[in-house]
């Protein structure tokens, strides 16, 4: 028997039995030999840690702008703490470890330069829009691997592309945003719990806001630490989950009603404030000129883009460029196009 065989033995022995099986994968979009090692969704999730595209996530902001002191939050260590969260409410619910971790690990490998004001200036700038979960199925399904794809199991892309809830219900159970496995909507609460708790402690950190700015019933509910609101949360997701059988992927009350509120003082204090806006809306004009540049200067983008997919538009192409930029490649970028250089006579 094959080490995959009898790992793929072993989930079916140890899992609970709504968890998602990897011999149950509806499989990948391209028919390939199975790894003789590993299980489908372990595969998916070594795919995606070494690709290209999550490599990058190290210098693309989460939500301060090029910091300087080394704890603050990049778009990777986003990443990797949605990634052991999930990992948490799977372990502790029996259900898929590799499956969740796949998903958790691809969620944002779309996402802009500049965080969230990337997404929008090339929502505003692409046919259509623009929107970074949809661009992460669009990376490991065809812009990865020099326009192969990873071919992930139907099961990763589905989760990656339904974890983003934006301003939107934290618990929905609409079809075109909720996964079809209880792993993929770990991740969609996996995100926010994350992000809501590292982008609070990045304010403090920087002085945007002060711990006694929290919302003092949410504190009351969820603790004052910030391991202790994720203790909180974490514990919310797996009792609520236990209670309903399994149904969906819950939570309580109390605690859905503390992150809607920490949410809600986020957006208002930190994310929308002049102090973290101001520089991000200079770079969204970055991001506009550069996309602008490239639209009238085909010539120069084919240059520096590489490879491109002959179905698709220049303005395509364009927008899976800048989306894959990190934040000092864009920022080189623009210099280099638009900065005047010291004339050097030699």
């Amino acid at each position: 028997m094959l080490i995959r065989e009898m790992l793929e033995q072993q989930e079916k022995q140890i899992l609970h039995p709504k968890a998602m099986l990897s011999v149950n994968s509806k499989g990948r979009t391209l028919q390939e030999p199975a790894c003789d090692v590993r299980p489908v969704f372990q595969h998916d999730r070594d795919r995606v840690l070494h690709s290209k595209s999550f490599r990058r996530l190290m210098y693309k902001t989460q939500v301060l702008l090029l910091p300087k002191g080394d704890h603050y939050r990049t778009r990777l260590t986003h990443t990797l703490e949605v990634t052991q969260i999930a990992r948490t409410i799977a372990k502790s619910l029996m259900l898929n470890e590799s499956l969740t971790e796949a998903i958790a690990l691809g969620h944002d490998l779309g996402h802009t330069p500049f965080g969230h004001a990337g997404e929008s200036v090339l929502n505003k700038l692409v046919p259509g829009g623009f929107r970074h979960y949809q661009q992460s199925l669009r990376v490991v399904e065809l812009l990865e691997r020099d326009g192969r794809g990873l071919n992930l199991s139907y099961e990763v892309r589905d989760g990656i592309a339904k974890h983003s809830k934006g301003k939107g219900p934290i618990i929905t159970t609409a079809p075109d945003v909720t996964a079809v496995t209880l792993e993929g909507r770990i991740v969609r609460l996996a995100d926010i719990i994350a992000y809501i708790n590292h982008d609070i402690d990045d304010a403090i950190r920087a002085g945007v806001i002060k711990d006694t700015d929290l919302p003092e019933k949410a504190v009351k509910i969820l603790g004052t630490s910030y391991s202790k609101r994720i203790d909180a949360m974490i514990k919310g997701v797996i009792s609520a989950t236990q209670a309903v059988g399994y149904e969906t992927i819950g939570i309580t009350d109390e605690v859905l009603f503390s992150l809607n509120a920490m949410r809600d003082f986020l957006y208002e204090a930190v994310y929308d404030s002049a102090v973290v806006h101001g520089d991000l809306m200079k770079c969204e004009k970055i991001l506009y000129e550069l996309f602008n540049h490239y639209k009238t200067h085909p010539d120069l983008f084919e240059k520096e883009a590489g490879f491109n997919m002959a179905d698709d538009t220049l303005e395509r192409r364009i927008t899976d460029f800048i989306a894959g930029m990190t934040d000092r490649y864009a920022l080189d970028r623009f210099n280099a196009i638009f900065m005047p250089k010291p004339w050097g006579i030699v």
